[in-house]
């Protein structure tokens, strides 16, 4: 076994993120999907990492980078928000969210159903809907704890974590494809069909050049920095009470407070493009990190039924992003980015959304709402909703012998 410390894995990640560059650039089929340059590359690198296994190989990375990665990227989406551009997406973002809601309930009536018509515990397919999907990581490690203890379901939270890497590696593949299908019905030219031209912000398209000088980014370090920390506090404050968040919603909360503080009081003006550039940064090396990290050999504890489900759910994801969360967000270029980013954290991550919807619009042009809705809900409203619709589907009478 080789163990990299933490310098020989950020190595590993930047040429992870080089190496799928390169694919993308290359490789037409990747590029014409829009497949996202992290989620090639890496997922390159844990392929190449199961065929080392095969012959006793195992190489290990040290992920305490990734964390405070994804913290920071959460921060930087924080301190890209205004109240004036909230306030201009209330209406999209409450559609969105009823959206979102009903791939929820849908994943779990499929995966309950799924799972009672192939003979299977029906709390299984539970764990390979909302739980896993919409949840992550995080999610399905907490329930499968709580499938374990209070209902008895044998090896939940080794299922959990493989339905979970499932879904977010299908998560990264299917959104380009998505959202490309949908431009070409909707006959989008290769720029998004805005009603006035505008500049497009970082995170839409991370490639445009940007002029930084060292003072700003020590700057707008800070101003991650502090997000981080009192994000951090904020949610040691909050633990086991009825307010109780993720950390990264704490930190993106901070984040909003921070800059529009600093903007109403006139003290300081975020500067977007800089903090789009760290936040980019961030992303990138977070999601090169966990995908090069995919153990996807504990995809083999999951037996045939559990692979139809999650491959029924996959489906499904793509035909709902398509037919419903494209319908009801106006049927426009927007909307395409949006069911991109839609596959994203409904199989995978938020951070997987933002990846997505980044492969699109580098290609075919800027889409500001997306932006500013995806992490709205991907990141303050999933999981507390997602905790609601899995309690409501505990309460069915499946479960009431449990």
């Amino acid at each position: 076994m080789f163990q990299l410390d933490f310098y020989g894995t950020l190595v590993a990640a930047s040429l992870v993120l080089l190496l799928g560059r390169g694919l993308v650039t290359r490789v037409g089929f990747l590029r014409a999907y829009n497949i996202p340059e992290p989620v090639a590359g890496g997922l390159m690198v844990a392929l190449v990492l199961l065929v080392f296994r095969l012959f006793n190989i195992e190489v290990r990375f040290d992920t305490s980078l990734q964390t405070p990665l994804m913290l920071a990227f959460f921060a930087t989406i924080g301190l890209s928000a205004d109240f004036a551009s909230l306030k201009k997406g209330g209406r999209v973002v409450g559609v969105f969210l009823l959206a979102v809601t009903g791939l929820l309930v849908v994943q779990n009536a499929m995966g309950i159903g799924l799972a009672t018509a192939l003979g299977l515990d029906p709390l299984m397919g539970l764990l390979t809907g909302s739980v896993t999907l919409a949840g992550g990581h995080g999610t399905g490690a907490a329930w499968g704890a709580t499938f374990s203890e209070k209902y008895g379901l044998a090896s939940a939270s080794e299922l959990a974590m493989a339905s979970a890497t499932f879904g977010l590696v299908l998560g990264g593949l299917i959104g380009g494809p998505v959202a490309r299908m949908l431009i070409k019905r909707t006959q989008v030219p290769g720029c998004s069909n805005q009603d006035t031209p505008r500049l497009p912000k970082g995170f839409e398209q991370p490639n445009k050049e940007r002029s930084i000088t060292p003072f700003s980014f020590i700057e707008s370090l800070a101003l991650i920095a502090v997000s981080l920390m009192v994000g951090n506090l904020m949610n040691g404050a909050l633990r086991e009470t009825a307010f109780e968040l993720p950390t990264f919603v704490c930190v993106l909360f901070v984040g909003v407070l921070l800059r529009n503080s600093l903007s109403a009081l006139g003290l300081y003006q975020v500067f977007e493009r800089e903090v789009s550039v760290l936040g980019n940064v961030s992303l990138s090396l977070f999601l090169a990190i966990a995908l090069m990290s995919l153990k996807l050999w504990d995809l083999a504890a999951l037996a045939l039924p559990f692979f139809i489900i999650l491959a029924a759910q996959t489906l499904v994801m793509a035909l709902f992003a398509i037919f419903v969360t494209f319908r009801v967000m106006g049927s426009n270029y927007d909307a395409a980015v949006l069911a991109a980013g839609h596959c994203g954290f409904g199989l995978g991550a938020t951070p997987t959304a933002i990846a997505n919807m980044q492969a699109v619009t580098q290609r075919y042009g800027p889409s500001q709402i997306a932006f500013l809705v995806v992490p709205m809900v991907g990141a303050f409203f999933i999981d507390i909703i997602n905790v609601i619709v899995i309690k409501l589907y505990l309460a069915l009478p499946f479960f009431g012998a449990a």
